[in-house]
């Protein structure tokens, strides 16, 4: 488990990270390279996951889920970052249960939350537009009301799970006039939508098993019901208020990559020769090894002090998940890099998971708002 040594951390979250390790490595990791070819993970893995209780884990019992907490989730998000395992969007998938939980109505929580646990709704995020990305009050993307429906027009890109995801989370202008305090946040089943579709699945850099697609709205109608909240006008409040546990996500994921590539440098290095010996034995070897250990170290004793602030009725602030987001995916891109030069060539191959590791963990720096805005985000903390 990622983080045993956490003060949060039980037996029960322990037992809970062995049978998640245990799903993972029996029904996603052996088929990764059909995943990758096919360029998402199929609605079966989906049903799967949500069979075994991973797709709810903090939906209440009584609609479908385990009950759990965001301890229990951050469990199961430093398992997949221990596998590398970025292809199967289930971070993306809580972020939009956590908007129904946090802002849904009864009949939302009863008609959304039971399907979203089981896999029969797979959900997704719809932000960054063509011409809007960490600038979230510049979207163009509207939902105009008409008698008992909104009518939504316009597109969004670099969705995550945008091909398989048939539950979005819309964000639109309700109010074109009223800058941040026209945006709303809707719920969106796709399934049989008219004026809904799907661009081609975009060929990326990394994460290449994970479905990344431009979505469009062409006079698409969805019923008055679809708005999160109590009124119009509240998304761009929303967005803040979730936006931390979307960039501990990052930082989570960040941490069990980095670890990861670790472990393999450490198995590589030993069993390579060069010069009659292992390739351990030399200093430089060493000594980057131990730069990486300890930056890691560092990374997670403030990640889990994130998870434990988040869990707790302190909370995490805007200004903490920032730092997090910024200092993990920077470690983590860091040791990574200095993962792969200690394969030296076959660090390059893409048989060798150090390969994977490094062109999946470049994003990271960049989704859930780039570093450069988590860093005018810690300043303003500081100079308000």
């Amino acid at each position: 488990m990622l983080f045993s040594d956490a003060q949060w951390a039980n037996e029960e979250l322990t037992a809970f990270s062995d049978g998640i390790g245990k799903f993972l490595d029996r029904e996603v990791l052996p088929r990764r390279k059909e995943f990758e070819t096919a360029g998402a993970v199929p609605r079966e893995i989906w049903q799967k996951a949500g069979d075994n209780g991973l797709l709810g884990i903090s939906v209440p019992e009584e609609l479908g889920g385990l009950s759990g907490s965001l301890a229990h989730e951050s469990i199961l998000l430093g398992e997949l970052g221990l596998r590398n395992e970025m292809g199967f969007g289930y971070y993306v998938h809580s972020i939009a249960v956590h908007y129904v939980l946090a802002y849904g109505t009864e009949y939302q929580k009863e008609k959304w939350l039971p399907k979203l646990a089981t896999g029969d709704l797979i959900g997704a995020i719809c932000m960054s537009e063509p011409g809007a990305g960490s600038d979230l009050q510049g979207i163009n993307t509207t939902a105009t009301a008409d008698g008992n429906e909104y009518v939504i027009n316009g597109s969004k890109t670099f969705i995550s799970n945008g091909q398989i995801a048939n539950f979005l989370v819309v964000v639109a202008k309700t109010d074109k006039t009223q800058g941040a305090k026209g945006i709303s946040l809707l719920g969106v089943e796709t399934d049989g939508l008219e004026g809904f579709s799907r661009g081609q699945n975009l060929e990326k850099l990394g994460l290449k098993s994970q479905d990344t697609s431009e979505l469009f709205f062409n006079n698409a109608r969805v019923p008055s019901t679809a708005l999160i909240g109590p009124e119009e006008g509240q998304g761009f409040i929303q967005m803040m208020q979730q936006l931390p546990w979307e960039r501990l996500i990052i930082a989570i994921l960040g941490v069990g990559i980095a670890e990861a590539a670790l472990q393999e440098a450490v198995s590589y290095t030993q069993e390579r020769k060069a010069f009659g010996k292992s390739i351990a034995e030399f200093q430089n070897t060493r000594f980057k090894l131990a730069e990486a250990k300890t930056k890691i170290e560092f990374a997670k004793a403030y990640v889990e002090k994130c998870i434990g602030k988040i869990t707790s009725d302190t909370g995490l602030s805007a200004a903490e998940a920032s730092m997090a987001k910024y200092l993990v995916s920077e470690i983590q891109n860091e040791v990574v890099d200095e993962c792969l030069q200690l394969h030296g060539g076959y660090g390059f191959m893409m048989e060798y998971p150090i390969a994977r590791m490094f062109a999946d963990s470049r994003v990271q720096k960049i989704y859930g708002g780039t570093n450069e805005i988590m860093k005018e985000l810690i300043a303003r903390s500081l100079l308000h």
